[in-house]
């Protein structure tokens, strides 16, 4: 732990207080009309919203987990705590709020906040926009006049008959609501730059109440009752079962949008600001237990639950905030405008915190989140999600999603496609597509005895799952097959096998222990071979190792265990023939690559060339001889847009000594070819790392050491306290060179949210950043695990299952 001096903190305070303070008026001018507006929609106090406003801003930005994140009551929970409401009551619902905070407090205690995190984006996505519709039908009726109905269904029904008696002074003002919240981000000129510094919800409210005022219109207005009448909680009334899931669901539902806000507010911090002016990154767990703490205040004192909110956060962040003390301070405006601005905020028309309620609502329907679940093919989940809470309720409708989430998980493991056909030579080739489990064996045992006894066959496993009862049926298969004087070949995905062996069978070896046939060297027939689960034959045809594929390094001899004990005894080297070199290993290779894999690839590259390039993802890495970036991303012509140099660095825009050829690359990629995500790469034994930590200074600059000087800011982390140390599948580095390695793949995603481009394209939610580390010896590739400070990889099989 690094301790800093009195002196230095109380420097840092001063000089950070005035960005602070300025972020708090921005946030709170917002947080004020939002406020009101969801105590309106929920039928609870106009005064519990400002409490529960200034609750989440003192005790959830003093104890919570996010500096920046901004907490009070939420649109999320709108339909939840109307529910409650109306089936016990406002001061019950205060006590279910209290209790609600003490579950949180326990979730937080057993550091379960990273597990929310585990419900799919989609039920998510779902859950907000079912509530946005709900939100947007309930307040649609106070704009146009009348009066909302108990539940969403209820409020189409009555749509007809609402439009048939509006209210054009309530219209009018809510119209001119949504108008001057629509265009107040788009005024044009010096005057419009100067006005937009005011959010567009406090002028769209401070314009309709000024128009409301003067033209002396009748209409519903806040009426705020003197805090001596404000209600307080009493102990809970009703069915115990009843109460306690109502507990449950402000808790888990509160706490869900809580943590996935803090994490999208890291994002936004990440993708906004460089690594010397950021807040340090959520903890999940403490953020939990604020929340936890500001609920039970603000039932305590009678406010709306509390939870983390997006749209405040949001504006936190983009104000400059620097620190907690801004969401705090914005708290305590709340508190004085609740004394003091009274007579203010009484000439509100309640239209016009429906209309600001429900373009919330509205915009809870993201089309972004729908095209991501469109794309990831999650839009049943989505879909029913938003169906079932709109339907039935937000309980209801996340148990629905879950459920569908489950059944469609399901039916992607169990749907399988297996088929077969005769190719022109004779050669029967059966595809497998989908993961082979129990479920599929009948119709893979009916596929496989289609095959001739005395044929040749290609398995084409195109998949990520092989189970038991697969295994062992196409393994027994196999050994009938051959025994019947068949051949047989097992690959792996469609057109990524290697080229084809011919029919005939080959004479079977001695047998071997067991009774089945030995394999004598280490590249014998592998049509003899029992299939393995991920392990294809040969290499695939874009990367066609010469003299790969036997194990053996290309030029070397074989070693007799004499040699090899005269060597021991003798402390020689064994003698080895020399590598062959230069133009005739190159010369071999392309002959290789025009006889056995431009065949295959052909048609694909000439497509390629008539279309151009549409890579999915920029793909930086080292140079190193031993990274193959197709081999180990499973990935063919035009998939990858790759960049490689020398320990797999980022340099920062407009560092000493920079190569813009890097810079250039990136931007290309992002701008140009509209990748969707970046991945760096490292890996083991990275020589680019070793040097780093062996250099020494005021040593002879170089080209090489020039080009290091980017890796320092890597090497710097590693020795910073304020970083955990990295970590592979929950152990350790094996060294301090595994360290570096792992370090600098953190730290070159830092550097690369600092271009340009990149910032950009996040901010948009239209690029993914990705941490990859391979380590050569174990032929293992680790994924860098999301919104973790430490390199806690996640681990994957050789066939790309989550271990």
């Amino acid at each position: 732990m690094t301790v800093t001096s009195p002196t230095r903190t109380t420097r840092e305070i001063r000089k950070d207080f005035p960005t602070d303070l300025s972020a708090s008026i921005a946030v709170f001018l917002i947080a004020l009309p939002l406020s009101l507006g969801i105590a309106l929609a929920t039928g609870a106090p106009l005064q519990a919203g400002l409490v529960a406003a200034a609750v989440g801003g003192i005790v959830g930005g003093w104890l919570g987990g996010a500096p920046l994140q901004v907490s009070g009551p939420a649109a999320g929970l709108t339909v939840v705590t109307a529910e409650l409401i109306q089936h016990y009551g406002w001061r019950t619902t205060c006590a279910i709020t209290v209790l609600a905070g003490v579950c949180q407090l326990g979730l937080a205690a057993l550091r379960t906040a990273r597990s929310a995190l585990m419900v799919s984006p989609a039920i998510v996505h779902g859950l907000l926009a079912g509530i946005g519709v709900t939100i947007a039908l309930a307040q649609l009726h106070i704009v146009l006049g009348g009066n909302p109905q108990s539940s969403a269904v209820a409020n189409v029904l009555g749509l007809p008959a609402q439009l048939a008696d509006l209210h054009p002074a309530a219209l009018g003002v809510s119209a001119l609501t949504l108008a001057v919240l629509l265009a107040w981000p788009r005024l044009p000129g010096r005057a419009g730059r100067v006005l937009r510094k005011a959010p567009a919800a406090l002028a769209a409210v401070a314009v309709a109440t000024a128009v409301a005022s003067l033209s002396g219109l009748a209409l519903p207005r806040v009426d705020l009752p003197s805090w001596r009448s404000h209600a307080l909680p009493e102990l809970p009334e009703g069915p115990v079962l009843g109460i306690l899931a109502a507990v449950l669901t402000i808790a888990l539902v509160g706490s869900v949008q809580s943590l996935l806000s803090a994490v999208a507010t890291d994002k936004l911090i990440a993708s906004e600001r460089g690594t010397d002016n950021r807040p340090p990154r959520t903890d999940l767990n403490r953020e939990l237990w604020g929340q936890g703490a500001a609920n039970i205040v603000s039932g305590a004192l009678g406010g709306l639950p509390v939870s983390g909110v997006a749209v405040r956060s949001v504006a936190n962040v983009k104000s400059g905030a620097v620190s907690r003390r801004s969401t705090m301070l914005h708290g305590l405006w709340v508190v004085l405008a609740a004394g003091l601005l009274v007579p203010v905020l009484d000439l509100i028309p309640l239209a016009t915190l429906a209309a600001l309620v429900m373009a919330v609502g509205v915009q809870m329907v993201s089309i972004t989140h729908l095209r991501s679940v469109t794309r990831h093919r999650e839009i049943l989940v989505y879909g029913t999600t938003i169906v079932a809470v709109v339907l039935g309720g937000v309980l209801e409708g996340v148990a629905i999603g879950i459920a569908v989430a489950v059944a469609l998980a399901l039916h992607r493991l169990a749907r399988t496609r297996i088929t077969v056909e005769r190719l022109d030579n004779g050669v029967h080739r059966v595809r497998a597509r989908g993961q082979l489990t129990f479920l599929a064996v009948p119709r893979l045992s009916r596929v496989l005895n289609q095959i001739p006894h005395d044929g040749h066959a290609v398995v084409e496993l195109d998949g990520s799952f092989m189970d038991h009862a697969a295994y062992e049926t196409l393994h027994d298969w196999q050994d009938s097959h051959l025994a019947h004087g068949g051949s047989l070949e097992v690959t792996g995905r469609a057109g990524s096998s290697a080229r084809l062996p011919e029919a005939a069978p080959v004479a079977a070896p001695a047998d071997g222990p067991h009774g089945r046939p030995a394999d004598t060297s280490d590249h014998g027939d592998r049509s003899r071979r029992a299939p393995q689960r991920g392990v294809h034959q040969c290499c695939r045809p874009w990367t066609p190792w010469q003299n790969h594929c036997d194990h053996r390094p290309a030029g070397t001899r074989t070693i007799t265990a004499a040699a090899a004990a005269e060597a021991e005894a003798t402390g020689k080297a064994v003698p080895s023939a020399p590598r062959r070199r230069g133009a005739g290993q190159l010369a071999s290779g392309i002959s290789a690559f025009q006889r056995d894999t431009a065949p295959h690839v052909r048609d694909e590259l000439a497509r390629l060339a008539r279309e151009g390039q549409r890579p999915s993802q920029l793909f930086l890495t080292c140079a190193d001889s031993r990274l193959v970036t197709s081999m180990i991303t499973a990935s063919g012509p035009g998939d990858l847009f790759t960049v490689r140099n020398v320990g797999n660095l980022v340099p920062l825009p407009g560092a000493e000594s920079t190569d813009d050829s890097v810079a250039a690359a990136i931007e290309y990629a992002v701008d140009v070819l509209k990748v969707d995500s970046i991945t760096v790469c490292g890996h083991s034994g990275c020589g680019a790392m070793q040097a780093l930590l062996s250099s020494t200074p005021g040593a002879p600059m170089t080209p090489l050491r020039r080009w290091l000087k980017h890796g320092l800011p890597s090497l710097e982390r590693m020795a910073s306290r304020h970083h955990a140390w990295a970590r592979i599948s929950g152990r350790l580095p094996a060294d301090a060179v595994e360290q570096l390695c792992l370090t600098n793949v953190v730290q070159q995603l830092e550097h690369l949210r600092a271009h340009e481009s990149v910032a950009r394209r996040l901010a948009e939610g239209t690029l993914e950043l990705h941490g990859m580390y391979f380590h050569v010896g174990e032929a293992q590739a680790y994924l860098l695990s999301e919104g973790e400070d430490f390199f806690d990889c996640r681990i994957f099989d050789s066939v790309g299952q989550h271990a």
